[in-house]
């Protein structure tokens, strides 16, 4: 079954400016399937034996099919890149190719000269509103046009969130008993640490480090944790790994996409209040953090602290999707006085909404004090007003308070 993405339009209208688009996510997040709607034709590297054999005689030989023909884990064989640029640059025409992998190539430098020619997708597991637990109807991109609709009770209780958080996004476990998809979920971080994390570059890091170094960053996961606490929790019995190591290891799981940096914003003040620039760490589905920790429901409701760290990273996966089809990006506040905004999100314009994520409507009023005291450091006349200051929550109704700020719920939100 194949649920719509977002991002089916986002490749569509890519492919109407563009020669190739590169769908880039991590592995088992619907890049084959979300190609397969507009290719035309395919080769599927990671299978196809023949097929690199072919490539080691003539790359071109597999660029031969009907338009848009789809390259399957094009990394595994990256010396056929610059064979497609040339085949764009050759037949000057839009939608060619469209090329799938789940982690970056070592050579990255050289997928630059694809520019203008080459376009990319990011592709991230399903948000709640694409896997139908989500009604959508509080749009993100009509909060950024300031209109803004209450909404009723959907009746996503808690337990239903966290059963999301432990089965994630990933539409082959949709549908699931949720023990299959917790045991899914570990196996996949088996093949992480074992598997997936040399064919990066082809280094063979120590598993047991991996396994340490993605404990440590589950049980961090929302959080600046800086590498040097990282790297003292990852330690083994040889005591801490050195930073280098800790470098070394974020950096390939970032280009596994397993990982993802929200970067800090950094608007221009009114107060002399100075900007903390580390970056939040997230997985890029909070049912990976849940698998590293060996959690469970059972478990999670009785650690409500990781609980809402985790729902906080669920909805920076969902922000993030709604936010990339309207070109957007999500950033954190946070500043030397220890004010914290969870979402800022900012549009290719430069228009911003700022959310807080509180997990139980018992926080909405303490969160709505921290938006208007944010909105009051900002300075409004640079940065101009926010579109929209909103407290994300994991349920109930959908409504406007008095002071201007919205409250969201998680199963209302959407692009």
């Amino acid at each position: 079954m194949y649920y719509p993405r977002i991002a089916d339009l986002e490749l569509k209208q890519r492919l109407e400016a563009t020669g190739a688009v590169v769908v880039e996510g991590p592995r088992a997040c619907g890049k084959t399937e979300l190609a397969r709607q507009v290719a035309a034709s395919e080769v599927l590297l990671d299978i196809d034996e023949e097929a690199r054999r072919a490539i080691a005689v003539d790359p071109t030989l597999v660029l031969e099919g009907n338009s848009p023909r789809l390259i399957d884990e094009w990394q595994i064989e990256p010396v056929i890149w610059n064979h497609i640029r040339r085949y764009v640059d050759q037949k000057q025409q839009v939608g060619q190719f469209i090329l799938t992998g789940s982690s970056v190539p070592a050579d990255d430098v050289t997928r630059h000269t694809g520019a203008g020619r080459i376009a990319r997708l990011r592709l991230r597991t399903l948000s709640l509103f694409e896997s139908g637990y989500s009604s959508g109807e509080l749009s993100l991109n009509d909060l950024f046009a300031g209109q803004f609709s209450n909404s009723a009770d959907h009746g996503l209780n808690l337990k239903e969130i966290v059963e999301r958080l432990c089965i994630g996004g990933w539409p082959g476990y949709l549908g699931l008993p949720l023990n299959a998809c917790l045991g899914a979920q570990r196996d996949y971080i088996e093949e992480i640490q074992r598997v997936d994390i040399v064919r990066v570059d082809g280094v063979r890091r120590d598993p047991n480090n991996v396994s340490r170094m993605i404990h440590s960053l589950a049980r961090n996961v929302a959080t600046t944790v800086s590498a040097r606490t990282l790297a003292a929790d990852a330690g083994g019995a040889d005591g801490s790994l050195d930073d280098d190591t800790v470098r070394d290891y974020l950096s390939a799981l970032r280009r596994l996409m397993i990982i993802e940096e929200q970067p800090a914003w950094s608007p221009h003040l009114r107060s002399r209040s100075i900007l903390r620039k580390s970056p939040k760490r997230h997985f890029v589905d909070p049912s990976i953090a849940v698998a590293a920790l060996g959690a469970n429901p059972e478990l999670l409701l009785k650690d409500l602290n990781l609980l809402g760290l985790l729902f906080e990273s669920l909805v920076h996966r969902d922000l993030a999707i709604y936010a990339q089809a309207v070109g957007g990006k999500v950033f954190h506040y946070r500043d030397n006085t220890d004010m914290e905004v969870d979402a800022i999100v900012e549009s290719r314009q430069g228009d911003w909404c700022a959310f807080e994520v509180k997990l139980g409507a018992g926080q909405v009023d303490r969160a709505a004090a921290t938006l208007l005291k944010f909105r009051n450091r900002i300075d409004l006349d640079k940065c101009g007003e926010p579109a929209a200051l909103g407290i994300i929550v994991n349920s109930g109704y959908g409504y406007m308070r008095k002071d201007g700020i919205a409250v969201i719920p998680i199963d209302a939100l959407g692009p």
